[in-house]
């Protein structure tokens, strides 16, 4: 089993990293995949090394800060924080709007993951998800992929982790969405958390739930 190396974490990005539609009754929002991520590490940690106090979380995401500001502004505060695991969920605004570009906006993330990798931050960042089930955003898949090519590119340059949201083949269903597919439901956002968990090397099966025992 995996141990979770990160004592402080924080979520960069915009609406897919922040908190879900379809919450209990009484409550404004849901925790987002960024939070359950942080329960995730902080329990591992907990498990792996008792003189540890845990994973420290700050979620920074911003449903209205697009990626310029996502780097000019929130990278910036995640290096004076002195942050060891930073993700960065951002882009999708950018690559639906009229006329993007998505060179362009790989290239601005990359500009915020050389600036965290520089100081020896670990990084996670996240595909595009595939619209090709939405027919409202099909329009808009070639960019998203000439973009996921970029990411991929940047993470091999850069030695980062990549969650990889386009190959979630759960996430195709509609059920998953609100909004039009612009935002996830409560389930959408622990299947993202799940996912982030194994690609960092956190075995979140094993530390999060019990295995059955061979007589039951």
């Amino acid at each position: 089993m995996s141990h979770a190396p990160w004592q402080r974490y924080i979520a960069l990005g915009d609406p897919l990293a922040d908190g879900s539609d379809g919450v209990a009754p009484g409550r404004t929002s849901a925790p987002g995949w960024a939070a359950h991520l942080a329960a995730i590490l902080d329990r591992d940690a907990r498990l792996g090394d008792p003189e540890r106090c845990g994973v420290a979380f700050s979620d920074r995401t911003d449903r209205d800060h697009a990626l310029t500001e996502v780097v000019r502004e929130q990278v910036p505060r995640a290096l004076a924080a002195r942050a060891d695991l930073v993700s960065i969920v951002t882009g999708g605004r950018e690559l639906l709007a009229t006329g993007a570009d998505p060179d362009a906006v790989a290239a601005r993330l990359e500009a915020g993951v050389s600036a965290l990798r520089a100081a020896g931050t670990d990084v996670l960042l996240a595909t595009s998800f595939d619209p090709r089930s939405a027919p409202s955003l099909r329009v808009r898949r070639g960019r998203a992929a000439v973009f996921n090519a970029h990411l991929w590119s940047i993470a091999r340059r850069h030695g980062t982790f990549v969650l990889d949201v386009w190959g979630m083949r759960d996430l195709q269903s509609p059920r998953h969405w609100v909004q039009g597919r612009v935002r996830l439901d409560a389930v959408g956002h622990r299947l993202l958390a799940n996912r982030a968990a194994h690609c960092l090397g956190v075995a979140y099966a094993e530390a999060g739930r019990p295995r059955a025992s061979p007589e039951a």
